[in-house]
């Protein structure tokens, strides 16, 4: 049975709670994978705990009006930290909001998940790009998994595709568009829409933020693909040396004379080996009509990987939602479980010791 401890119960979160409560009885049939969601903290909706588990239903209804503390019977006033190290999960599954510049506070709450011998998975990009080696070695020291599947392209399975697909190849290209909202945003343009009427669509739809700079200014983009070069490459590529363009100055007048030459505009993360260097940039390229990124529209992400044994992948999905996000969460739960079950089944039974002959009796 493993044991979930959920920080962060915005839409990721309740993606993953709405998942689990859904698919319960299939994933026990299909994967063996039993669990219990023991806590939920979340900065504004509340936190509970419940060391025999929690029900998915009641805490759901309970955060549609921010009141999770109210559940009943339950342990509450845990901030998150309290949560992480108090609880008895075996698992955290950290999905608070990104911050780039200092990945608080789920910096904290990766370490503590950590340090507290806890398995880690999470889909944020902060602490996951600025401090990947540092929580991978502490994650090691304390024979624990720290798993990041939807930092970089939500449910798509990207970083599992590298590790486990792509095995055994040498990858020397990472390229792609890993932004939703900058993809809708120049897809809308080529249908003639100025940048500020496609972001304003983008703005309403719940694409882009009211102030938008993380997407169009390329710094999500930039954070996944430093996540890539440490992850898929062993680079140590650190934020700053990422070559980074945006896409607010692409004019409607450059869409169309991409069009005339038979390209097309897409906001490109990119990693290459030159030498024993990793170069990265993301920045706006135009791309031949006949690349398979150039037909990815709307907000779709799409990676190509190049490898020196089966020329380039290409893999395209979604790269936000909320069940989406949430389902990478479980991919990842999924792995710990294998992994715990493969341990078990490769572990030396002991042996039964053999009981004492019963004695003669004397005659």
């Amino acid at each position: 049975m493993q044991k979930i401890a959920i920080v962060g119960f915005g839409v990721v979160g309740q993606g993953l709670a709405e998942i689990l409560l859904r698919h319960r009885e299939r994933l026990r049939k299909q994967y063996g994978f039993e669990y219990s969601v023991v806590a939920v903290s979340d900065f504004v909706k509340g936190a509970a705990y419940d060391p025999k588990g929690l029900d998915l239903a009641k805490v759901l209804e309970l955060a549609k009006s921010n009141g999770v503390s109210r559940y009943p019977a339950a342990q509450t006033g845990w901030n998150a930290l309290d949560t992480i190290r108090k609880s008895n999960a075996d698992v955290v599954a950290e999905a608070t909001f990104t911050d780039i510049k200092t990945a608080e506070p789920a910096y904290s709450h990766f370490k503590a998940a950590l340090e507290s011998g806890k398995h880690l998975v999470t889909t944020n990009k902060g602490p996951t790009a600025l401090f990947f080696r540092e929580l991978a070695a502490l994650a090691k020291s304390k024979k624990v998994q720290f798993r990041y599947e939807g930092t970089v392209m939500s449910g798509t399975p990207a970083l599992n595709l590298a590790e486990l697909c792509l095995a055994g190849n040498e990858i020397k290209e990472i390229r792609g568009i890993v932004n939703g909202t900058t993809n809708f945003i120049l897809t809308n343009m080529e249908k003639g829409k100025s940048y500020a009427e496609a972001l304003k669509e983008a703005q309403d739809l719940g694409y882009a933020e009211a102030v938008p700079d993380a997407d169009v200014e390329g710094f999500d983009a930039m954070a996944k693909v430093v996540i890539l070069a440490k992850a898929v490459m062993g680079a140590d590529i650190k934020v700053a040396d990422v070559d980074r363009t945006g896409i607010t100055k692409i004019t409607l007048d450059d869409i169309n004379a991409a069009r005339a030459e038979g390209k097309r505009w897409k906001l490109i993360g990119r990693l290459s080996r030159e030498g024993g260097a990793v170069r990265a940039s993301v920045r706006p390229e135009k791309l031949d009509i006949a690349d398979p990124l150039a037909g990815v529209g709307g907000a779709t992400n799409a990676l190509t990987f190049s490898t020196d044994l089966i020329r380039n992948v290409t893999i395209i999905g979604p790269g936000a939602g909320k069940i989406e996000t949430g389902y990478s969460i479980l991919v990842d739960l999924l792995a710990i479980h294998r992994t715990a079950a493969a341990e078990k089944k490769a572990a030396p039974k002991k042996p039964v010791p053999k009981k004492p002959a019963p004695k003669k009796a004397r005659r």
